[in-house]
C-alpha cells in the first residue's frame, strides 16, 4: 500500500522530476501489508512501487477507492487515473476506482467489485493490459441497480472559475462546478443516474471495442457475485 502524505486531487499524471521525493513507512491496521507515504504525487507512488518499492511483485495496480467521481474529461486531470495509468504504461493491469460521494461515504460495494474485477483479471477471463476507470454510486450493494460497461462523457465537474480582487491584484479559482448534466445514454454520468456502477476502458483504442464486448458478457455473472451475500 503506497499513497500521498497530503491531498492530490487534480494533478493527473504529474510525477516529481526536479526534486527528491521523501518516502516513509507507517503502520497498518492489516495483516501482512506494508504501508508507505509518499511526499509526492499519485503517479511517484506507483513508479516508486514498481521501480524501487516492491520491484516485479505487483501483480495489479488498484488506485483508490477515491472520494468523489472521476467522470467524463475529470478522467483526464484526476491523480487516482494518473496513478492507475503508470501502472498501466508498466504493463500491469490497472484500476482507477471513485465513489459518486463526498462524504458519508459506503465503500462496501466499490471493494467488492474491484475484488471480482481482480479475479477476473488474475484468471484470464479479462486480459492483462487493461486500464479500467471504475466510478460507483455511494449505495448499500442492494441498492446498486446494475453494472454498465460505458464510454467518457463530454463534461466536467473541475471546470468552475471563481474571481476575486485583493490587495490589488485580480485572482482566480478553479473549483468543481454544481451543474446538473443531461448524460448521454452509454457514458459513465448516465450509468451513475441510474444508480448503476461504470466500468469505462481507457486508452488502449485498439482494443476497446472488443473489450467492451466481452466485458458486457461477463456483467451478469459478475454482477450476481455482487449482489451474493
Amino acid at each position: 500500500m503506497i499513497a500521498p502524505q497530503r491531498e492530490q486531487s487534480g494533478v493527473g499524471t504529474a510525477i516529481t522530476l526536479r526534486q527528491p521525493i521523501g518516502v516513509s513507512k507507517v503502520a497498518t491496521e492489516l495483516n501482512r501489508v506494508e504501508a508507505y507515504a509518499v511526499a509526492g504525487t499519485p503517479a511517484d507512488c506507483v513508479i516508486l512501487g514498481v521501480r524501487s518499492l516492491f520491484p516485479e511483485e505487483i501483480d495489479i495496480v488498484i488506485s483508490g477507492i477515491n472520494m468523489g467521481p472521476n467522470i467524463g474529461h475529470d478522467n483526464f486531470v484526476s491523480g487516482t487515473v494518473g496513478a492507475a495509468i503508470q501502472g498501466y504504461l508498466h504493463g500491469i493491469p490497472s484500476l482507477a476506482v471513485s465513489l459518486n460521494a463526498y462524504e458519508d461515504l459506503n465503500f462496501d460495494a466499490a471493494a467488492r467489485l474491484v475484488s471480482l474485477l481482480a479475479d477476473r483479471i488474475k484468471n484470464g477471463d479479462l486480459p492483462k493490459e487493461i486500464l479500467l476507470s471504475v466510478n460507483l454510486p455511494n449505495l448499500p450493494l442492494n441498492e446498486i441497480q446494475g453494472i454498465e460497461v460505458t464510454s467518457l462523457s463530454n463534461q466536467s465537474y473541475c471546470n468552475a472559475v471563481e474571481e476575486n480582487c485583493g490587495c490589488g491584484e485580480t485572482y482566480y479559482r478553479i473549483m468543481r462546478n454544481k451543474d446538473t448534466f443531461l448524460a448521454r445514454q452509454g457514458t459513465d454520468i448516465w450509468a451513475l443516474q441510474l444508480n448503476r456502477a461504470s466500468i469505462t476502458p481507457l486508452l488502449n483504442k485498439s482494443s476497446v471495442g472488443s473489450l467492451k464486448a466481452h466485458l458486457q458478457e461477463l456483467l451478469p455473472a459478475i454482477y450476481d457475485d455482487l449482489r451474493a451475500l
